[in-house]
């Protein structure tokens, strides 16, 4: 069983960066898929970004291309997204999730992420 802890959120301005981190306890094989999703109050989950855990084969939002970038560390087990250039819109909660191939079986708890005008 996989267990992910995602990092990183906080209060930033418009216009900052921002950096998230998931940890991946447990073993993550060649054909699992890792991304980040977020979600509103009351809003359905929204896909952000994905990367192959045995590939460098990435998946951005349209919203978010240009400005999010996806990255993974074998080594450490981890998985990080990048986002620049935020936007109050860009406020919610962000969720790392993996699992095998597209099929998102395990999640972290998220982490909110504030960007104010």
């Amino acid at each position: 069983q996989v267990q992910l802890v995602e990092s990183g959120g906080g209060l930033v301005q418009a216009g900052d960066s921002l950096r998230l981190s998931c940890t991946a306890s447990g073993r993550l094989l060649g054909h699992h898929t890792m991304g980040w999703f977020r979600q509103a109050p009351g809003k359905e989950r929204n896909f952000v970004a994905s990367i192959r855990w045995s590939r460098n084969s990435t998946s951005y939002a349209e919203s978010v291309t240009g400005r999010f970038t996806i990255s993974k560390d074998n080594a450490k087990n981890t998985v990080a997204l990048q986002m620049n250039s935020l936007k109050p819109r860009n406020t919610t909660v962000y969720y790392c999730a993996g699992g095998p191939f597209d099929n998102y079986s395990y999640w972290g708890q998220g982490t909110q992420v504030t960007v104010s005008p």
